[in-house]
């Protein structure tokens, strides 16, 4: 019998359900949790202690007392963190709690207490719960561990009061539960001891031949010593055995021994054909020996590859006998994965985990085959053996040492990368067979410990000659433009230099044949740079006779050398070859990948011979089409030039580059020839009136001219270093890209049908294909199924007489929209919105048609109503007209159906049921006959439906004080049915009514209130809403969420997909969430907190979302009008919560999100497994069981839960988590109760630990743990040591790697809950995961995919203008992106979204991101990276997506952009970029390039354009030769030059780069829309936020790329849209954007002042117009989009807290949002590391601010026109003068402030004073004017400027001559100057009111457009309560 609820212990209740409420318990974590690391053994007896208290108060006290005693042995000298603390807390409550204790104590001693609490225990409790299989696993466990505490107490208490015997009967109870608690330990998913043999999971055929393989251990010799009684009882297995052997750690073993039961299982299931049971009874299985293959090729295909790339054997071999081959796989199958598990940090170096599995598996062999060592003679025996953590101490912990070390030295990635080794470094010394010297066991004294520390010639040549197309071949230009190639190798020559200087200090470790490599191809490149000019020199008829007469067809080209061309076709030869290998990739591959010498030879010439990189070309058909995409891009662009730009004359040269052939990308000379004739005019001045001091004044052909000419043409060319050779791109290129990718992407998506349902009208109109679509694409079936591309894809519609069909749809659909009223996107009361969307659970057999959900049939019944009464032709005519609307025919026949069935239920007479019998036939007579209409008067059919509706009515109320109503109600439709509607008197009618009336009345005799069933309730349910339901259901759901999602789950089942398996044959997978310290769960606090603004994030989202807190309120059953009753329940409070938390990016969404995955596979599995009784019954029947199905094992529904175990795994990496728990952060009693609300998820965290070592000293050891859920707590699964800090390089994949080997299955799921993205997911999207994962095995090309890419959907875009902003970018990106990156261009990488990574391919290859600290800043594009490398095939798929939250702010934005800009600039220097441009060839070099580093590089070189043309224009216009030109032009009439001077400068501002945007839009949700979006987008200042992003890019991947030091920057995640300080905004944007907008504008500004080319105020705005845009983007953008930017009383808090901020100084533990100082030490903190060059580069680039003073000060009135350098030297003396001046006030408050006030006072008059005097003698003798001052500060303000930079930048130097701090001074007035500059405009603006409102309408229209008060919201409306 089962145990009555009382029988259970304190603290032990049932295992919560799936389906239960949330739970929640204390809002902090419990006591006995806050314990000091190095008492944890104690953390046990505290909790017994708590669950005990209520029943036994002294037992809990003597447990607390024994945890005392037992903390202060572990601890005399409480020397431990928090230990004193702890033990002090812990007395003070013991005595507290030693008098009230006491009180309760039954017996008379402490000893006889515990004694019979612990019989009772035992024998209530213990015995109560063991029935065996179906008792309660996890509470017994519990309860065993709980009695173990107890007795060990017990035995305590009993040495202190002496008491010498203890009662037999508790000794054998003791026994027994020592022996019990090791056989219900806690587990993962498999329960592999004895007791749970008879869970359901294990009975699953898979799990019995996986464990039953791991249990051969015959012929294995055990050591004597080793766990004797598990060998006597023969309980040890194949794991066992290693880490007997190997000295590995238990719970690894644990660990590693279910995640390869679950893989082998997982694989043998899915055989094909299925493999055949052992007996002929078919109840045991043995494991086959497929699935061991297909397992062991795929885990060691990387190992075997490395001993084919170093020229070894591997160490996999197998014996003769073919019984023990299959144990021997295992074996290495497990050796790998246990060194794997332990492995910690070394996991990044996959290589290094082949050198040791190498050696080990060696070893393996050798025990296994009873090998003889050579030096001792005995027996072979592991090098490392020993106990549990040898392997640990003596393998995994030397190589993390070295590990350890080099990241110390890098300074938290602030060191130069050249001076210490990241893990890609010490990875590749195993990619060399030196790295064998180590040997094994590995030399302490081995190497690897040692400490480590010419285009634009060729367009210029053609050009200045201007020369006809045809006439290139002649001599006069054919002989200059051939010199190219001698350009070529020269440039040649210097690569070959730089790439042996770049790399030369990265390469610690340089083999030989490298090192002769690059010495042999520098003197390679040095030969031809000299012989190829030797060969140009000498003319033709030099050459001797034979090369004359071999080369005489070259006759024709006169005077170009033949000599010459011979060496130019050798020179070019192997660039020709490249070419040939391009056009066969498989060639290619072949070669890459061969032994063969000769071969490897040669490849070693081309290119240094790595392991990565070889083999990854595509094939031919994938060569093809993203060729095709580059040819016509770069012929696209060429018509341009030739066809568009027909004024001049256009050439473009090709000399394509396939290999290492050094590429001219084609050039443009329709930018160059109109320079031409100008450039040639401009050289012919001689006579030019200098208006400065010019230093070589007699110097011809104006050079300086020429240059500022040509600069900004010049910097139109993006050079980069890519591979072996210099590539010159045009940085238009980026623009038709991304035309080139919105045409392409925007076809396949239309060709993968996206967005062919986006509105409810589309989604009705297809909803007939949807079940048949649903079949065909989530229904297991045996049929196969061909993909790809057709016009029309039809799916057979569903019949009515496929029940089953019909069922599971049903089942599906409504567990969606069921899941949709949880997430509280419809209602379903107020609204009935729910009910309409339902579809019937159980369809009516007697129905001949599908019930389709109510919302399509809404309005059908009252129209074919009026179409019946006003239809006067023919009855077909009127069922043609009723049946053209099939939703429209399926209501009228199931509301007749349904009635007559109703009929038939109610009416109980037998006089009654012939009536109504005849009426029935009557009517079924007439429309078989069409003459219905003719005997039947429509007129009366409003009546008799007002009367039916109004009988449905009290059906539904199934009142039975109703009963005669409803007896009336149903002869009054008898009256019209009779009377007003037939034509014809029935006789027999009319003597069934007589006969009625003699007696009792008619209808006297129903059944009301009929019996209530779920079946009948859901049929009067559903026929009352399709008799009721008017018009307004056609908008059903209201909700726009609810809308969108539904739209595109419908729309997906029509894409292309692969056919989803069966659940038990689907691929297995997990999916694991990197957590932090980001928000879980909101607080009752943090709901209420209101901001400064006054408003509080529960106000905020009732206003975001008013129809869900509507739906909210309803669903706890509470009034609208009454909100405060939700505040009065503590249930209510947590549902608010989590409503709350489910709204926010928290990690409960994230959670909730991801376990929707279990939530499909147990809904798919029941599809699949139930019967048809079942599955008409329903899914709900069968998880919500009751009693005895519910404990028993081989239920439904615990099949669906061991089938769901076995194929999904959802670990959260929450790294903190036991700090947390030892602190009392709330975080950790949040992220607790996500465990118990979801009993399958599963935290890794990283355990810190104290642990005294022999000598008594206190060391920190670090553990990886598991727990889940348990009984209220959590429970520990696995603890595996680790050998140090789990940290040593960048944060979140250090994270993931300590938790990967928790994950399991065959696939690995990324999902992110961090500050850059959090994510969320659906149940709709869940149920195509089976779709997805069959990809893997579907065909991509010629490799396999390695990582399946998924869309995304931002869920943040209608907060603001600029999350709408944000969430277009994204969106596009995501989507049609991503779509031409897989498709065609192959270089999809992984961008930290949710892509799903083949699991087994990552982890033998470094896991699923690199962790190397700085150059791994954006650690997720590197494992895309490494997947490529390893010849892996990144993929993407839309018909699946996951939600994701962005940044809503600008400060958050703009960090966001800061780290990916920075990321980017760490890339562009990583070795991986590098390799890629290496081995990819030209075309998809190209596409990597264009899509990576390439987008910055070209944004970069936007701003720096900017940057050259308005410096250029300022030396023109200074120096006067502007004025001489322009004077010239005039002269002589010269319409070219003036043009030249005269020509705009246009700054791309990216509208073309959001075509993609527009396309996505267009294609998913409509053109119009898409245009409308875009027009609404620009009205909202899109292109100031987009430029003022360009700005935010620019700035940190130059700094990144010049100094290095990239850093994350945490965004945060707020919920409310506050309104930034002034401060904060200025120290965010003052260096990135301020100084340079500033710096912009003063260059405008002086050349408006001194400028001549352009006459008048409408030239100069086009001449500059779009760098006006740009200052002003920059200078103002972030008040433009700061809430309340310009409201006034903001603006004067704003200037308080920035003044008071300016002004406070800095030191320790100041941080920079305080303090000015602490803020500029930051800011310059990238100085403080960088190299040499980086601060020559910053001296160098701080010199260009000195032009203004030098041009200025010539053009002021006091110069008088004077020209010499004294003018200049004069103006340094005003400078110094002004320093000595600041400094002596500076001394002065120094000296004199405090104790000399009036002598400072004195000193301050008198300069005063001198200054005016000065002031005046300058305006009355010298000519000084106002306009004079002005200019002289656009003089010498950016003097000062550079002078501060080159003293920062000398930082050292200066702080040596005592000169630091006015410096600082200097810097502090600086930024004071620029504050005002920027503030004033503010200030000014927000006098006027409108202003503030119009920027509100601004920032908020999509908040406005969903009903959103953010004008209240902004003026602090407050919450009532």
């Amino acid at each position: 019998m089962a145990a009555p609820e009382s029988s259970y212990p304190p603290g032990l209740t049932r295992r919560p359900s799936r389906n239960t409420a949330i739970t929640n318990f204390s809002t902090e974590v419990f006591d006995h949790e806050v314990v000091p690391s190095s008492l944890h053994s104690i953390v046990p007896i505290l909790r017994v202690a708590s669950e005990i208290e209520t029943e036994r108060p002294r037992v809990a006290y003597l447990c607390r007392f024994y945890a005392f005693e037992k903390a202060h042995r572990l601890d005399q000298n409480s020397t431990g963190r928090g230990v004193r603390q702890f033990k002090t807390s812990l007395l003070q409550r013991l005595e507290r709690d030693n008098a009230s204790s006491l009180s309760h104590r039954i017996k008379k001693t402490d000893a006889r207490e515990i004694e019979s609490y612990y019989q009772h225990y035992y024998s209530q409790y213990i015995r109560a719960l063991d029935q065996g299989e179906e008792a309660d696993r996890a509470q017994l466990g519990k309860a065993y561990q709980t009695a173990g505490v107890l007795f060990e107490v017990l035995c305590a208490v009993n040495k202190t009061e002496k008491v010498e015997e203890v009662a037999p009967e508790i000794i054998a109870a003791a026994r027994d539960v020592e022996e019990k608690q090791n056989i219900y330990a806690p587990y993962n998913i498999l329960p592999l001891d004895a007791a749970g043999a008879s869970l359901a999971i294990m009975q699953l055929e898979e799990v019995k031949a996986a464990i039953s393989a791991l249990w051969n251990c015959r012929g294995l010799t055990w050591p004597p010593a080793f766990e004797q009684h598990r060998q006597r009882t023969n309980e040890l297995d194949l794991f066992d055995w290693l880490r007997a052997m190997f000295g590995f750690q238990r719970d690894n073993v644990r660990n590693q021994r279910e995640n390869l039961i679950i893989l082998l299982a997982n694989v043998h299931i899915r055989l094909n054909p299925k493999p055949e049971p052992m007996n002929t009874v078919g109840t045991s299985f043995c494991l086959d020996d497929r699935a061991i293959d297909a397992v062991m090729n795929k885990l060691f295909k990387n190992y075997k590859t490395w001993c084919k790339f170093l020229g070894r054997k591997h160490s996999l071999r197998l014996p003769q006998s073919q019984q023990d081959v299959q144990q021997r796989k295992i074996l290495y199958m497990g050796l790998y994965l246990l060194i794997w598990g332990e492995a910690a940090n070394i996991r990044f170096m996959p290589e290094c985990l082949c050198y040791i599995f190498h050696n080990m598996a060696y070893e393996l062999h050798g025990l296994l085959a009873g090998n003889v060592s050579i030096v001792t003679g005995e027996n072979i025996k592991p090098s490392y053996g020993g106990d549990d953590e040898s392997f640990l101490r003596k393998v995994v912990t030397p190589l993390y040492c070295v590990i350890e070390k080099e990241a110390q030295k890098s300074k938290n990635g602030k060191a130069p990368y050249t001076a210490w080794c990241n893990y890609d470094d010490l990875n590749e010394y195993f990619w060399s067979s030196d790295c064998f010297s180590l040997g094994w066991p590995m030399r302490d004294d081995g190497e690897f410990f040692k400490s480590t520390r010419e285009v634009v010639k060729a367009m210029v040549i053609i050009a200045w000659t201007e020369t006809p197309l045809l006439s290139i071949f002649k001599k006069n230009v054919l002989y200059p433009v051939s010199s190219i190639f001698i350009t070529a190798a020269a440039l040649r020559l210097l690569q070959s230099i730089l790439e042996v200087a770049i790399n030369f200090p990265s390469q610690r470790r340089w083999v030989f044949t490298d090192v002769m490599r690059s010495v042999l191809k520098i003197i390679v490149s040095f030969a031809w740079a000299v012989l190829l000019p030797l060969c140009y020199a000498h003319s033709f008829n030099v050459a001797p006779t034979q090369i004359q007469n071999v080369l005489s067809f070259l006759g024709q080209l006169k005077g170009v050398p033949a000599l010459y061309i011979m060496a130019v076709g050798l020179y070019s030869l192997p660039n020709i070859l490249a070419a040939a290998f391009f056009l066969f990739p498989m060639l290619r591959r072949f070669i890459e990948n061969s032994d063969w010498l000769i071969i490897r030879f040669l490849m070693w010439w081309s290119q240094p011979r790595t392991y990565v990189g070889r083999g990854m070309h595509e094939s031919q058909f994938s060569l093809i089409k993203y060729t095709l995409f580059w040819i016509l891009l770069l012929a696209s662009k060429m018509a341009l030039s030739f066809f568009v730009m027909v004024t001049f004359c256009s050439w473009n040269i090709f000399i394509w580059k396939f290999g290492d052939l050094v590429t001219y990308h084609y050039v443009n000379f329709s930018q160059i020839r109109p320079l031409v004739k100008p450039t040639k005019d401009i050289m012919t001045i001689n006579k030019v009136k200098y208006q400065w001091h010019e230093f070589f004044p007699q110097a011809k052909n104006n050079y300086g001219a020429v240059a500022s000419l040509w600069a900004p043409v010049i910097m139109e060319f993006v050079l980069k270093d890519s591979s072996t050779s210099m590539q010159v791109y045009f940085m238009d290129t980026q623009i038709w890209y991304s035309i080139y990718s919105t045409i392409y992407g925007g076809f396949i998506g239309a060709c993968d049908r996206l967005g062919e349902i986006r509105t409810l009208m589309m989604l009705r109109s297809r909803f007939q294909s949807l079940p048949g679509a649903f079949n065909d694409c989530l229904v297991p079936s045996d049929k196969s199924r061909k993909r790809g591309f057709s016009l029309a894809k039809r799916f057979a519609e569903a019949s009515a007489s496929k029940r089953s069909e019909a069922a599971r749809f049903a089942q599906l659909w409504n567990e969606i929209i069921c899941c949709f009223r949880e997430e509280d996107l419809v209602n379903d009361k107020l609204g009935l919105e729910m009910d309409l969307l339902l579809v019937p659970y159980s369809s009516d057999p007697s129905l001949k048609i599908i019930q389709w959900p109510p919302f399509l049939l809404a309005s059908k019944i009252p129209i074919a109503l009026d179409m019946a009464v006003q239809f006067r032709p023919k009855d077909s005519d009127l069922w043609k007209r009723i049946s053209s609307d099939e939703y429209m025919k399926c209501a009228v026949i199931e509301c007749y159906e349904s009635f007559k069935q109703i009929l038939n239920i109610v009416i109980a007479g037998e006089t009654e049921k012939r009536i109504i019998a005849n009426i029935v036939k009557e009517v079924e007579t007439n429309i078989s006959k069409s003459t219905l209409l003719a005997n039947f008067r429509m007129s009366a059919l409003p009546p008799l439906y007002g009367k039916f509706v109004e009988l449905v009515g009290y059906l539904r109320e199934g009142n039975p004080s109703k009963r005669d109503s409803v007896v009336l109600l149903l002869q009054d439709m008898l009256e019209v049915v009779t009377r007003d509607m037939m034509v014809n008197e029935i006789r027999e009618l009319v003597e069934l009514g007589s006969s009625g009336k003699v007696g009792n009345q008619l209808f006297a005799s129903i059944v009301f209130p009929p019996k209530v069933t779920p079946q009948w309730e859901e049929q009067i349910e559903r026929l009352y809403l399709l008799l009721t339901v008017k018009e307004s259901a056609m908008d059903i759901p209201t909700n726009l969420e609810a809308r969108r999602r539904i739209s595109f789950f419908t729309n997906s089942l029509f894409m292309d997909m692969p056919r989803a398996p069966k659940v038990r044959k689907m691929l297995s997978f997990s999916v694991l969430t990197p957590y932090y310290s980001e928000e879980t769960l909101y607080s009752r606090n943090d709901l209420e907190m209101e901001n400064e603004d006054g408003i509080s994030i529960i106000y905020y989202l009732q206003k975001i979302f008013p129809d869900e807190w509507n739906n909210f309120l309803e669903r706890i059953n509470c009034k609208k009008e009454s909100e405060s009753e939700v505040w009065e329940s503590e249930e209510n409070i947590l549902q608010l919560r989590h409503w709350v938390s489910l709204r926010g990016q928290t990690l409960c969404r994230t959670v909730r999100g991801m376990m929707y995955y279990r939530r499909a596979l147990k809904l798919q599995a029941f599809l699949d497994m139930a019967n048809e009784e079942e599955l008409l019954e329903g899914y709900k029947a069968v998880t919500a069981p009751v009693g005895e199905e519910k404990r028993s094992q081989r239920s439904l529904y615990a099949q669906l839960e061991a089938v769901a175990d076995m194929k999904f795994t959802y670990v959260a990496t929450c790294q903190n988590y036991g700090n947390q728990k030892r602190s009392g952060d709330r975080r950790a009693t949040d992220i607790l109760n996500l465990m118990l609300n979801n009993p399958s998820l599963r935290v890794a965290f990283v355990d810190e630990v104290e642990e005294r070592e022999g000598t008594g000293k206190v060391q920190k050891v670090y553990y990886s743990v598991l727990v889940k859920a348990a009984d209220n707590l959590d429970q520990e699964i696995y603890r595996i040591k680790l050998p140090g800090p789990a940290k040593i390089g960048e944060g979140k994949p250090e994270n993931q790697n300590h938790a990967i080997v928790f994950t399991r299955g065959e696939a690995l799921q990324a999902i992110d809950m961090n500050q850059a993205s959090t994510y969320d997911n659906y149940l709709e999207e869940a149920l195509k995961m089976r779709n997805l994962l069959e990809e893997f095995n579907e065909d991509h090309g010629v490799r396999p995919p390695t990582i399946l890419g998924v869309r995304e959907h931002i869920f943040t875009g209608s907060v603001s203008s600029l999350a709408w902003f944000m969430s277009n970018q994204e969106t596009s990106f995501v989507t049609i992106g991503q779509r031409v990156l897989a498709r065609p261009l192959k270089v999809r990488f992984h961008y930290g979204h949710p892509d799903v990574f083949d699991r087994i391919f990552h982890i033998t290859r470094g896991g699923m991101s690199k962790a190397s600290r700085g150059i791994n800043l954006s650690e997720d594009i590197f494992a895309g990276f490494n997947s490529i490398l390893r010849r892996g095939n990144v993929t993407h798929h839309e018909y699946i997506q996951v939600g994701k939250g962005r940044d809503v702010g600008l400060n958050q934005i703009s960090l966001f952009e800061a780290k990916v800009a920075c990321g980017n600039g760490e890339q562009t220097l990583s070795r991986d970029v590098y390799r890629l441009g290496h081995r990819f060839d030209f075309f998809r070099m190209l596409s990597c390039y264009f899509t990576t580093v390439g987008f910055y590089i070209s944004a970069m070189m936007v701003v720096l354009t900017a940057y050259v043309f308005l410096y250029g224009r300022l030396y023109l216009c200074l120096s006067g030769l502007e004025q001489s030109i322009v004077r010239f032009a005039r002269a002589k009439g010269s319409t070219a030059l003036k043009a030249a001077m005269a020509s705009e400068s246009v700054v791309q501002m990216g509208l073309l780069m959001a075509l993609p945007m527009i396309m996505e839009i267009g294609l998913e949700r409509g053109f119009k829309t898409a245009l409308g979006e875009m027009i609404i987008m620009q009205l909202q200042l899109a292109a100031v936020f987009f430029t003022f992003s360009l700005g935010t890019k620019v700035h940190y991947y130059g700094r990144t790329i010049l100094h290095g030091g990239a850093k994350y920057r945490a965004t945060g995640r707020g919920f409310v849209v506050r309104h930034e300080k002034f401060a904060e905004n200025y120290r965010l944007y003052s260096r990135s954007h301020f100084t340079k907008g500033l710096e912009l504008m003063m260059l405008l500004i002086v050349y408006h002042l001194y400028g001549t080319a352009a006459a008048g105020s409408a030239a100069y705005m086009l001449l500059t117009g779009s760098m006006w845009f740009l200052v002003i983007s920059w200078l103002f953008a972030p008040f433009m989009f700061n809430p309340s930017g310009f409201e006034w009383q903001k603006i004067v808090d704003d200037w308080d807290d920035w003044t008071k901020w300016i002004s406070s100084r800095g030191g320790i533990g100041v941080p920079a949002t305080k303090s000015w100082e602490s803020w500029w030490d930051e800011e310059q903190e990238h100085l403080l590391h960088t190299g040499f060059v980086g601060r020559f580069w910053e001296v160098v680039l701080s010199l260009r601010f000195f032009l203004y003073q030098y041009g200025v000060v010539y053009h002021l009135h006091v110069a008088n026109g004077d020209t010499s350098i004294m003018v200049y030297a004069l103006s340094w003396l005003v400078i110094a003068a002004v320093v000595i001046i600041l400094k002596i006030v500076s001394m002065g408050r120094k000296k004199f402030s405090a104790d000399y006030q009036l002598m400072f006072r004195l000193l301050k008059l008198f300069l005063f004073i001198g200054f005016v005097v000065t002031l005046v003698f300058f305006f009355l003798f010298l000519n000084l004017t106002v306009g004079d001052l002005f200019v002289c500060l656009l003089a010498f303000l950016p003097t000062g400027w550079a002078l501060l930079s080159i003293t920062i930048a000398c930082k050292p130097l200066v702080k040596g001559l005592k000169m630091w701090s006015s410096v600082k001074a200097l810097a502090r007035g600086y930024d004071y100057i620029m504050g005002i500059v920027i503030f004033t405009p503010v200030a000014m603006l927000a006098w006027f009111p409108f202003i503030s409102e119009f920027q509100t309408r601004l920032l908020f229209n999509q908040a406005f457009s969903r009903g959103l008060q953010i004008q209240r919201i902004l003026a602090g409306g407050k919450k009532h309560k």
